[in-house]
């Protein structure tokens, strides 16, 4: 493709998007697709010859446009917001073009040193009190495995690195701790450290879904008294079912007295607290050793993009840093090379993106966004507690609602009601306006409502409210 026609075809392309983010709602918001349809409609090979962009493009809306799931749509209200913005779309284009390698300050300076100013800038708006230094990961999933780490090799003075297993005393295992609503990236992140799943004390929650600090020292002491290493508490801020909010003043002391390394998951909630109004979600967060939110759920920076906060940097970088002679370069001791601030050697250059978003609202527009957001979760929580037939299952800190169909005068089994609210949900994203995922709540199938999409307006939140309750007078 020469450099005229890429322009053309990028003109056009950037008009399909812009389109796109127009119309979304136009779509069905959940894929029809069935298992397979797409793989048996590709070819079985590659092919041998050059095809033109138009027929490529003509083919992604025929092949692969039926089988997307739009997260962009207006009335996704499932799992969480994943939402992403203009200026980030932008931003993720120059970067590609760019085709930056950000493993080292010397591959791009540019790249490390937005990404220094960024991290600030984030820092600065979630009000984190001074001395975090912030990277930017892929994930949550990411960071969180690299807190796991960092609090293994402090828990093992850095033996655990260097031996392996064979650094810790045989009956004598290293203790997570995170309460039972806790992501199951902690479990996954476990594992990989060579923590392993049995090692993972899920502390009991109180009446508001939150981490029990009472139940959290219980567990503790009990593993001092069986000789077990307690290691690392995870407390969420924001947990996946409900957002349910960890009590960080409570729970930092206790990592503090005993001298546990404590994680902070606040991947969706973290956001929420460039509010003023919100910012007491994380009063407590000056004990905390690492904390992770994501920009790419709630702060319309396309996915991905997390940022990872560290007290302690340089254990960090003893933690993760490997220094081979074809990566070293003279500007080392002056400079930071983030590729050894976690996992990955490569990154890319996702600065640049938070960049075009922060500047292209501003601080005060983004509040403004996400106080929509979160005053249209109340306003259905409103609609939910004032009508009898349905019954709200979880406070509503934020942005997610749970809640479920519970007719007036419904004598039935608890199983019954499962299977009446499974029907519902599935009916409701059948019909292609809306899309709602479930959890579970004490045995009950709870339905959830996220609001957080880039699009979304009360209208939206109306509307699904509108056919849940017809949908549910079809079935009742």
């Amino acid at each position: 493709m020469d450099s005229k026609t890429f322009r053309n075809e990028g003109y056009n392309l950037i008009d399909w998007i812009a389109d796109y983010l127009d119309h979304a709602e136009d779509f069905p918001v959940l894929s029809r697709s069935q298992p397979g349809t797409i793989h048996d409609a590709l070819p079985a090979a590659a092919p041998a010859h050059a095809e033109p962009f138009d027929q490529v493009m003509a083919d992604f809306e025929k092949l692969i446009l039926p089988g997307v799931t739009h997260w962009n749509h207006p009335r996704f209200f499932a799992y969480f917001p994943a939402n992403n913005s203009a200026p980030s779309i932008l931003g993720e284009l120059l970067s590609a073009g760019l085709g930056v390698n950000a493993m080292l300050w010397q591959t791009s300076p540019a790249a490390t040193e937005l990404e220094q100013r960024m991290m600030e800038w984030l820092d600065d708006l979630i009000d984190l009190p001074a001395g975090f230094h912030g990277v930017i990961q892929d994930t949550a999933s990411t960071a969180t495995l690299c807190a796991l780490l960092c609090a293994r090799e402090k828990s093992t003075g850095y033996e655990f690195n260097a031996k392996g297993s064979a650094s810790l005393e045989v009956g004598r295992p290293l203790r997570i701790y995170c309460s039972s609503e806790a992501h199951s990236s902690v479990i996954k992140g476990a594992r990989i450290a060579g923590f392993g799943d049995e090692n993972i004390v899920q502390v009991a929650v109180d009446k508001d879904r939150a981490m029990a600090p009472d139940a959290l020292a219980q567990a503790i002491e009990t593993d001092l008294a069986a000789g077990r290493l307690p290691c690392c508490i995870v407390a969420t801020v924001g947990t996946t079912s409900t957002t349910a909010i960890d009590p960080l003043q409570k729970i930092g002391p206790l990592a503090r007295k005993f001298d546990l390394w404590l994680h902070v998951d606040a991947a969706l909630a973290g956001s929420a607290a460039i509010l003023p109004e919100k910012r007491w979600i994380l009063d407590g967060v000056e004990h905390a050793d690492s904390l992770v939110f994501n920009p790419h759920k709630w702060l319309f920076v396309n996915f991905d993009c997390s940022a990872f906060f560290v007290r302690d940097p340089g254990h960090l970088e003893r933690v993760m840093a490997i220094d081979p002679a074809y990566l070293q370069t003279d500007r080392d001791s002056q400079v930071t090379n983030y590729r050894d601030w976690g996992i990955q050697l490569g990154r890319r250059f996702r600065a640049l993106k938070v960049w075009f978003v922060l500047r292209s609202y501003g601080a005060d527009r983004l509040r403004a966004m996400l106080a929509e957001h979160i005053a249209m979760a109340v306003e259905f929580r409103d609609w939910i507690e004032g009508d009898a037939d349905w019954e709200l299952l979880a406070p509503v800190p934020l942005n997610t609602v749970c809640f479920r169909f519970h007719p007036t005068g419904f004598a039935g089994a608890d199983e019954e009601l499962n299977r009446l609210n499974k029907d519902l949900m599935d009916r409701v994203n059948a019909a292609g306006r809306t899309y709602l995922t479930h959890t579970v709540l004490d045995g009950c199938f709870a339905l959830r409502l996220a609001v957080g999409q880039t699009g979304t307006q009360r209208r939206h939140v109306a509307e699904a409210w509108e056919e849940l309750r017809e949908k549910a007078g079809e079935a009742s």
